[in-house]
């Protein structure tokens, strides 16, 4: 399984980006799947999570209201669209695919998630 996330990059606060990621080598539908991130000096945090049909969402408080998780599996691809950016939502983005299929018992849990990306940088400037 492989996993390219793209979309990242340098904006001001307030402004929107999208991210992707692609998946590979994998049976994309019957899976859950997340975005992560990093900030510098901090822990990996859960941003989004959907279920494999999609139907169930996930959201961290932080990004509630301003971050919208889709997937298109027709194109095996997720995506996290980004509005309002702040800049404490700098971070390394990573997407991950869950390790059993169909429904997971935790969609915000790391353990949850066996294949990750290898991340795409986000700046958000004041």
């Amino acid at each position: 399984v492989q996993l390219q996330a793209f979309g990242g990059g340098l904006v001001q606060a307030g402004e929107s980006l999208r991210l992707s990621c692609v998946a590979s080598g994998h049976f994309f539908s019957n899976y859950a799947l997340a975005w992560f991130r990093r900030a510098p000096g901090k822990d990996r945090e859960v941003v989004a999570a959907i279920s494999w049909r999609g139907g169930t969402t996930y959201y961290a408080d932080s990004v509630k209201g301003r971050f919208t998780i889709s997937r298109d599996n027709a194109k095996n691809t997720v995506y996290l669209q980004m509005n309002s950016l702040k800049p404490e939502d700098t971070a390394v983005y990573y997407c991950a695919i869950s390790g059993v299929r169909y429904y997971v018992s935790n969609l915000q849990a790391q353990n949850t998630y066996a294949y990750w990306g290898q991340g795409t940088q986000l700046t958000v400037s004041s």
